[in-house]
């Protein structure tokens, strides 16, 4: 690996410890016990994630996390899609996604809690609403940009609609599909901590508020580092899965520069 390739890799963390030190002095120069200096945050962490309970409710939230984001994906690729090549799709679902957009999903949390109760269903939905919107959008985007006579080749070659759909349509927009997902991820992982704080049963955003509520400010900061660190690593998973996906998409950076 050049260099370069070193400091991109390492770049990353070098930025997580500045951020710690910086952190580390804030607190030790303000000096209250709302505030516990980063070595205090993370002296905390093992006694966390080595407590059964602890380690149960954050693996829930990866759960309910998984599985609103699994539902979002697999109803948002195909709207997205359809509304990218269908004017009549895309005029009956631009205005609604216009006046869902705006709101805050969290805000809809209260609601569906008399719904649907405090339990996964509530929460799943929540995190299902919050991912649909981008996946959608960036589906919608890619779809679009398909240029027509690939599809009249297809056409051409005897393919059915649906066939051309699969074939051209999906491929061509995977990259703008695969970003969309990539901040859909994010957004998971916001709206899951988000309902757990509203609806208190279990789960990582469940011991973060309790947390808050005992005075435990040590572990409150540890969770905050933790959800972090949940953040990086699925962020650096999906992005190392969507690279491999559209390789062929990608600049390459060693590609001489010809001007013949």
């Amino acid at each position: 690996m050049t260099a370069r390739g070193v400091l991109k890799t390492l770049s990353p963390l070098f930025a997580c410890i500045g951020l710690l030190c910086v952190w580390q002095v804030a607190s030790l120069r303000l000096d209250t016990e709302s505030f516990p200096t980063a070595l205090e945050a993370i002296k905390a962490i093992p006694s966390i994630l080595g407590d059964k309970g602890s380690l149960l409710n954050i693996l829930d939230s990866i759960r309910r996390m998984a599985i609103g984001l699994v539902l979002a994906v697999m109803f948002s690729i195909p709207l997205g899609l359809l509304m990218g090549r269908i004017k009549a799709v895309a005029s009956f679902f631009n205005p609604l996604m216009m006046i869902i957009y705006p709101v805050p999903k969290a805000a809809l949390m209260p609601i569906i809690m008399l719904w649907m109760g405090v339990g996964d269903v509530s929460k799943i939905l929540v995190i299902f609403l919050g991912v649909s919107l981008p996946i959608i959008y960036h589906a919608f985007q890619g779809s679009k940009a398909v240029e027509e006579k690939m599809l009249w080749s297809g056409a051409a070659m005897g393919m059915s609609a649906p066939m051309r759909m699969l074939r051209i349509v999906l491929p061509a927009a995977l990259p703008e599909i695969l970003t969309g997902c990539r901040t859909g991820l994010v957004l998971a992982l916001i709206t899951m901590i988000t309902s757990e704080m509203i609806a208190r049963q279990s789960g990582a955003g469940n011991i973060l508020f309790n947390s808050l509520d005992m005075a435990q400010y040590d572990t409150v900061f540890a969770m905050i580092l933790i959800i972090g660190a949940m953040g990086i690593v699925f962020d650096a998973a999906f992005e190392k899965l969507r690279l491999s996906l559209v390789r062929w998409s990608q600049p390459r950076d060693d590609m001489p520069l010809s001007f013949t």
